[in-house]
Formats: C-alpha cells, structure tokens, sequence
C-alpha cells in the first residue's frame, strides 16, 4: 500500500491498477458533516459537484474555486442519484415524491417519472443517460422502508429497472433485481452495468454487479450474466472509464475492477462508500462519497462520461 491519508490508501491487487494513478497520489477529505452521502454529479461549467444528503433532505455544493461546500436545495425531496443530462441539466432521483425529475435552467422542476401502469414508483434511487438521450433509472424499495430516507409506505410495484425515452415514454427493461441500484454503461453503452443490493435485508441476497447486452435498438436488455461479485459490503454506485474499468462503492472504499469483472484495486477510505463520480476538466478526478465525507483522488484514467 502506499498514499495513505487520514486512514486513505491506495492497494494494489493486479499491477495494471499502478496504471491508474502517478506515484505521488493522495485521496483528500474535502468535507465532512453529512448524514449518508450519495448521488455525486459534476457540473464542469460552474466547476462545482452536487451531491444528496439523503437522511438530512439536502443537496450540498461544493466549488472547486475555493473549496467551499453550500447547501444547494433543502428540502431536497430525499434525493438520491443525480446525473446530467446532453445539455447540462441536473437530473435527480427523489425518495419523497417517488419520481425523476429534471431541474431546468431557470430552477423550475420538471417530473419526468413517477409512475408505471397506473402505480406509484418506489424511490427511484440512480440513473443514467445514454448517448441517445434516453435515461434508465433504478427503483428499488429503500426509500419507503422507513422514515429515514424518505417516508414509509406499501410499495405498488417490484422493484424494476427502467427506461426514459426521449419522448418521454417509460418502459420496463428488467424486473428480475432484488434490490436495483447502481448503473452505468460500458464506453460503447453495448453493456448497461447494474448493482444488486439484495444483502442488505436479506443476508443471503444478491452484492453483485450484472453485465446486460444493450439490444441494437438501443431500447431492452439481455438476461445478462454476473460480473462480479462484492469482496467487502456490497457495490452500491459506480462509474466507468475510457478503459472500460469499473469503479464502484463498496463497505471499505472503493474497488476498482477491469472489464472482465476482476478486482485489481482498492481505494480504501475511512467509512462506508455510497458512490463516486468523474470530474474536473478532464475527467480525471475521482470524487467519493463516503457516509459522512466527500474524498477525491486525481487519476490518470479519465472518466468516460460525464455526470
């Protein structure tokens, strides 16, 4: 191991993970006082991140011109994952109200799900907007469990993954998650990447990450097969490099694995991870939401989208 800081460092399992990084590399704490951090997105205009403090319902800002954090929304609705969509708009998923919304460039909010068939959603919890502009959203039940995420309430509906067209049209394009969470795509989105969360009320259940064929429409998914299964904790949200490497959430940082499924690394960081994002001009800065903290690493990978 070596950069270690404040209880941070950097493990190598597979030489190829020394790729990923010069020999001088530290993970910086950038804030801390948050209750459970999730959702990071990167706003490279305004060079700022968002990310969601679900249990406090708050969306903090921090700036990367002075290292300030602000509380952007508050309530946030619970808000969970946020993304960006292909002209920069914040997107959300939002426990409170079970719906995805689109925040327009003057503030006003657009909803752009909140049911399927007529049925309440149950908190939409990540999502992620392909080349296409369509966005998938996962829908797991987290946020009607209890009060501390969002409001306890009977789900309507399984917990599904779903897709946005561009029209606006929602579809169903896999239904056999227990527990959908994290997404993202491979660089030429013929692979949706998705996280099952199913252990974390159920011990026997899923920590896993599947591989889903991407159909030539563009528009459903294959079975799919599992490429990974979680070492530590279980893989919540992640993101995807130029390389094809995954780096994903996990109980003791962050694991990075390559596109075959196979750990090579580990960023390990003082508490629990809940998602990470690329950002800063190039892409090159990963930042991680640990349970209470925002961390960031400078890498020489570069993320393969942005938000």
């Amino acid at each position: 191991m070596y950069g270690e800081v404040q209880g941070c460092s950097i493990e190598v399992i597979d030489p190829s993970f020394n790729d990923c990084f010069v020999s001088h590399a530290r993970v910086e704490r950038l804030w801390s006082g948050a209750r459970w951090s999730e959702g990071p997105v990167w706003f490279a205009a305004g060079r700022y991140l968002l990310w969601s403090d679900i249990p406090n319902n708050r969306m903090l800002r921090w700036d990367e011109t002075s290292g300030n954090v602000s509380e952007f929304r508050a309530p946030s609705q619970f808000s969970n994952g946020n993304t960006v969509d292909q002209f920069g708009r914040l997107l959300s998923c939002e426990h409170l109200t079970r719906r995805v919304t689109r925040t327009e460039f003057d503030g006003s909010i657009t909803v752009l799900a909140d049911q399927w068939q007529g049925l309440r959603l149950n908190s939409p919890n990540d999502l992620v907007v392909k080349s296409d502009g369509s966005i998938w959203f996962t829908d797991p039940s987290y946020g009607i469990l209890s009060d501390y995420e969002g409001e306890r309430a009977e789900p309507e509906l399984p917990c599904q993954v779903y897709r946005i067209d561009v029209d606006g049209t929602l579809s169903v394009v896999a239904s056999d998650f227990l527990k959908p969470n994290g997404l993202a795509f491979s660089p030429d989105e013929s692979l949706l990447y998705i996280a099952d969360t199913g252990a974390s009320h159920d011990p026997t259940g899923p920590r896993h990450i599947r591989s889903m064929q991407v159909s030539d429409s563009g528009t459903s998914l294959s079975e799919g097969e599992l490429l990974a299964e979680c070492s530590n904790g279980m893989f919540d949200g992640f993101r995807v490099d130029t390389g094809g490497r995954l780096w994903a959430s996990a109980a003791d940082g962050v694991h990075c694995l390559n596109a075959a499924g196979v750990l090579i690394g580990k960023i390990h960081i003082p508490e629990w991870v809940a998602n990470v994002t690329f950002g800063g001009p190039k892409l090159n800065r990963l930042f991680i939401c640990g349970t209470t903290s925002l961390y960031s690493i400078y890498l020489t990978v570069n993320g393969s989208t942005a938000g």
